[in-house]
């Protein structure tokens, strides 16, 4: 190798000119202050904030509770009296057994007030206030991962898990209730009124659905606490809270039209849509009410973190 040839075959006069110290000299800044290289948009991707989260034992227990949860109500009916199994009972409760689609509404009854509610304040409460807890949001930001970025990538995470507890706890229901129960038309709780399964199915989607955007308000909620707070014990009870405190105002009546603001509310508002004849009316105004409350939530939570002071 003759002199002033390199290792790779490269010019040696397009290399970089040492510094007064011998050391290479570091390429000068871009037009915006940043190092060359450097973007925003590759920070933080959603892949890899999925699998830290999906590695979190929190994420495992969840899961596994909301899985659990049908087959334990399966054990609990077939060692129970059978009282699900009267032709006259008409409560939700006294319908489970009847089929698949009945188990799975019922399933769904029993958990959307409370158990999911939880589930989804965990999943959006201690996204970035576990963060804070464990000291490293502040690195997190020194990557630098730009702050809005950080809140609308772990946002996005934490209702992507929030989306799935939602969904496969009446779907493992049906399919626990389909097994145990067989498949068979929907009974209405109330009348006793028969729908055909093909019928409800359809509609069973939609309440999914629905209970999915009622659970919005604990979400939001619980992810403006999370950017306030660095427990997310705190950011996790505080939506709680919300909830079982909403949940006691609407049963005074006193309050009259008032209730109806209330987050929970119109929470059962799905069971009409099971009925022979489909109403949908107050599930469009809890639909209204919940994105309402979450739009604003969500959007003072972003103002607050641009401008909190990040110190854990």
């Amino acid at each position: 190798m003759t002199r002033g040839e390199t290792v790779n075959g490269s010019d040696p006069a397009a290399a970089e000119p040492p510094g007064a110290d011998g050391s290479t000299a570091a390429p000068p800044p871009a037009a915006d202050g940043s190092a060359r290289g450097y973007a925003a948009r590759r920070t933080l991707p959603l892949v890899v904030e999925a699998v830290r989260q999906l590695r979190r034992r929190r994420t495992m227990v969840v899961f596994g509770l909301l899985l659990a949860l049908p087959w334990v109500l399966v054990v609990a009916f077939e060692l129970g009296a059978g009282s699900g199994r009267q032709g006259a009972a008409t409560r939700v409760s006294d319908l489970a057994t009847e089929g698949g689609l009945n188990f799975a509404a019922f399933t769904l009854s029993v958990s959307a007030s409370f158990l999911l509610a939880v589930a989804v304040a965990l999943f959006c409460g201690d996204t970035v206030a576990g963060e804070a807890n464990w000291s490293s949001l502040r690195y997190l930001l020194a990557a630098p991962v730009p702050r809005d970025r950080l809140l609308r990538q772990k946002a996005i995470v934490a209702m992507g898990y929030s989306t799935a507890a939602v969904v496969c706890l009446p779907a493992m229901a049906l399919l626990a209730g389909t097994l145990a129960f067989g498949w068979h038309d929907v009974r209405v709780p109330g009348t006793g009124e028969t729908v055909a399964a093909a019928d409800v199915l359809p509609r069973f989607a939609v309440v999914v659905g629905y209970v999915l955007v009622s659970q919005l308000v604990v979400a939001a909620l619980a992810f403006l606490l999370s950017v306030s707070t660095d427990s997310p014990l705190g950011a996790v009870g505080g939506a709680v809270g919300l909830v079982i405190v909403s949940t006691i105002l609407q049963a005074v009546e006193a309050l009259g039209t008032l209730r109806e603001f209330l987050p929970t509310f119109w929470s059962t508002a799905w069971m009409d849509a099971l009925a022979p004849q489909p109403d949908y009316g107050g599930m469009v105004k809890g639909v209204a009410v919940s994105v309402s409350y979450s739009v604003i939530l969500v959007a003072v939570a972003f103002r607050r973190f641009r401008r909190r002071d990040i110190v854990s």
